[in-house]
């Protein structure tokens, strides 16, 4: 077993502190070149039209999302213990000047999002009446790798399915039990109850729960992250200094004491940014392919709403809160800091709103959790579609296995399974990210075809491989409308 851990180590080593971030931050610049610094120009318009469709209750085709419910699920799973833990953790080891980085992350990120989420709707299928989607499809659609699709599609079920919802529930039992004094066996039997009944009710479930429930916690919690800061308004200031003089020169605050380094700095930063928002990781497409719209360019534009919401809004809250509040200290070392860190967020709280802090951060780490385990579990439910080709007894033994590595998540020490989340999550992020840039040329072509359509005012798209199964003709041929007869390999 210690081998095994050790070999996690090094894997986690080589991927997060070498190849993702160059590889992660180096596609989220590439986008952005070739996608004409879209961040810019398309979010407050995406905002805008979401906006009028949930005014408007947009109607939805059976066995789709609408864009709202799409985006609600992405965030589902983006905003979780990553993003208070995480974000803590990250200023511990890093210094407050990793909260810059976050931001260079989330900036770049928002455009390997939207290449993402639009290759996810282009190459998106139908399985047992239900669109489904992911970069597993668009590799093997895109790419014509069904190998390169398949290792994707099984990292995918491993990590989402089951491994991440053992640490989120994990998180759960921890705070809840600590903050209210609950025994985790009853914590365990309650989280197991609900997360199968939104799970057995399929993706209209999923799709209700997320619309409902993210958009009340994050604004709930960010209420409260404004309410501390107004509380402590006299440190907004200086707090913000230190950000910005700890990302360049990190040795300048606490007189060198935390002995962080400019390398550190960055290197905390762009992981937790990338890690929290989930840019480029691979897991958000699979939502964002089933979202019913004109133009896979709208899903796009809606997804980048989700990495600023996750990173800018969530990511940037916990910072401010633990820094404006006093609960980090500069007068210690990062190592003892890092050690600290999981009850800093809850410090910062109980600062502002005394012991009612620890349960109001408890509810919200709860809920967040709860998201990411049902974001995660439908992430995952595509990747089974594609490997065991969407067989319903396939699918309801699957939901069985992660009702039980929740249950397992809850009893056990978390350390060593998020280094076995961070070591999949990585692992799935490299053939994503061969798979972007291979397809980026398509990416470009869906944004100026999205142009040319409002220019003509006719916003529309042919999803050429949405029916892929239902062309087959007798000798496993497929007619493609529009294009030449081809055979599935």
């Amino acid at each position: 077993m210690e081998m095994f851990k050790m070999l996690v180590d090094f894997v986690n080593t080589i991927l997060w502190d070498y190849v993702l971030i160059f590889g992660l931050i180096g596609i989220g610049v590439f986008m952005t070149i070739k996608l004409k610094f879209l961040q810019f120009t398309r979010v407050i318009p995406a905002l805008k039209k979401m906006i009028q469709d949930i005014i408007n209750k947009r109607s939805v085709e059976e066995g789709k999302m609408s864009p709202f419910q799409a985006l609600s699920t992405a965030v589902a799973a983006q905003v979780g213990t990553g993003n208070i833990v995480g974000v803590a953790t990250a200023i511990a080891a890093g210094g407050p000047g990793a909260a810059f980085w976050m931001i260079v992350s989330a900036f770049f990120g928002m455009a390997t999002i939207f290449a993402e989420a639009v290759l996810a709707q282009k190459y998106r299928e139908i399985k047992e009446g239900e669109v489904t989607g992911g970069p597993a499809y668009y590799i093997k659609n895109g790419l014509k790798s069904k190998k390169l699709a398949m290792f994707f599609a099984i990292l995918g079920i491993v990590e989402l399915g089951i491994v991440g919802t053992m640490v989120q529930s994990n998180s759960i039992a921890g705070s809840v039990s600590e903050a209210f004094g609950i025994p985790v066996f009853v914590i365990m039997i309650v989280l197991a109850v609900i997360v199968g009944l939104i799970l057995m009710g399929g993706m209209g479930r999923i799709a209700s729960f997320s619309e409902k429930v993210i958009p009340f916690m994050a604004s709930l919690y960010i209420l409260g992250s404004i309410l501390i800061i107004f509380m402590n308004i006299s440190n907004l200031i200086p707090a913000i200094k230190i950000i910005f003089v700890g990302a360049f020169s990190p040795e300048a605050i606490g007189g060198g004491v935390l002995g962080i380094t400019v390398q550190q700095t960055v290197r905390f930063g762009l992981a937790r940014g990338l890690f929290s928002n989930e840019a480029g990781i691979g897991s958000t497409p699979h939502s964002h392919a089933v979202a019913d719209v004109s133009h896979p360019a709208e899903q796009g534009f809606a997804a980048m709403i989700g990495v600023f919401i996750s990173t800018f809004i969530i990511c940037i809250s916990t910072v401010m809160v633990n820094l404006v509040s006093g609960a980090y200290n500069p007068n210690i070392s990062a190592a003892e800091m890092t050690q600290e860190a999981t009850m800093m967020t809850q410090t910062g709280f109980t600062a502002g709103f005394g012991s009612f802090g620890g349960m109001f951060l408890a509810v919200c780490l709860s809920f967040f959790s709860l998201t990411t385990i049902i974001g995660w579990y439908f992430f995952a439910e595509s990747n089974v579609k594609f490997v065991f080709n969407s067989k319903a007894i396939t699918l309801k033994i699957f939901k069985v296995f992660v009702i039980m590595a929740l249950v397992v998540g809850t009893m056990i020490d978390a350390t060593f399974v998020w280094e076995l989340t961070d070591m999949f999550m990585g692992m799935m992020a490299v053939p994503n990210i061969i798979a972007l840039f291979l397809l980026s040329k398509e990416v470009r072509e869906i944004l100026d075809d999205y142009d040319l359509c409002v220019e003509k005012g006719n916003i529309h798209w042919e999803y050429q491989y949405q029916n892929l199964e239902e062309r087959k003709d007798s000798k496993g041929s497929v007619l493609r409308k529009g294009l030449s007869t081809t055979i599935l390999k």
